[in-house]
């Protein structure tokens, strides 16, 4: 047992040990935190998610760790720049953040997505840093500026969102808008709803139509509403 006890505590006293359990933890905490950003991304249905968050913050915060490890290991042979690589970092994931952009319709989405890659890339590059307060701090700030945030600028700004099942959705998507616009109502995003997302009872053969929109009136909301009631290729219509 004594051989036992020496070598926990050589390897307890080894600084290479101990770096690479400072690094497991740390790496693991990238993963936690990523992943609550991930996870209402993914939620949200945004083209980068849950894995893809967790993937950029652990390789931010093992590009840190590597820049740390490397200026520790090479002490007083060459000078490190540990803030190097974690710079290219930050620049570099501006093209994975481009690939999240996307245009659909009458609006540009993607951006937040974009931002919040950009963001839990600098949670990793903190964490790797030892600045663990800072990346926490981030984490509940980002997470509550994406979801609890969202809700209240639409309801600021007295948005709704209009679902609208239909039969002919190459036809009907310029034609809802057009009606929208005609009204004076602002379209701010206009997107079509997988089977799962869809708040109708959507049929085989329709399609469902999801406009967040800004209606000027009471008087221009019910005008179009009551259109597209009326419409023989809109099998329904509901308002969120």
């Amino acid at each position: 047992m004594e051989w036992l006890t020496e070598a926990a505590l050589w390897l307890w006293h080894n600084q290479e040990f101990q770096f690479v359990l400072d690094a497991a933890w740390k790496l693991g905490l990238a993963v936690l935190l990523s992943g609550i950003i991930g996870f209402e991304r993914e939620h949200s249905h945004r083209p980068a998610g849950f894995r893809t968050h967790i993937l950029v913050a652990v390789g931010s915060a093992l590009i840190m760790l590597t820049s740390v490890y490397i200026a520790e290991k090479y002490k007083g042979q060459m000078n490190v720049d540990i803030t190097r690589m974690s710079g290219q970092v930050v620049s570099g994931i501006g093209f994975l953040g481009a690939g999240t952009i996307l245009r659909e319709g009458f609006s540009v989405k993607g951006l937040t997505t974009a931002a919040s890659l950009w963001a839990v890339s600098c949670i990793g590059i903190a964490i790797g840093a030892g600045f663990v307060a800072g990346a926490v701090v981030a984490t509940l700030v980002i997470y509550i500026t994406l979801n609890s945030l969202k809700k209240v600028v639409v309801r600021g700004k007295a948005g709704k969102a209009l679902y609208v099942e239909v039969k002919d959705l190459a036809e009907q998507v310029p034609k809802i808008s057009k009606l929208i616009k005609r009204t004076g109502t602002v379209v701010h995003s206009m997107e079509i709803l997988y089977d799962n997302d869809s708040k109708l009872r959507k049929k085989k053969d329709t399609s469902t139509i999801k406009a967040l929109i800004f209606p000027k009136t009471d008087d221009a909301l019910k005008i179009i509403i009551s259109t597209l009631q009326n419409d023989e290729n809109v099998v329904d219509v509901y308002m969120d």
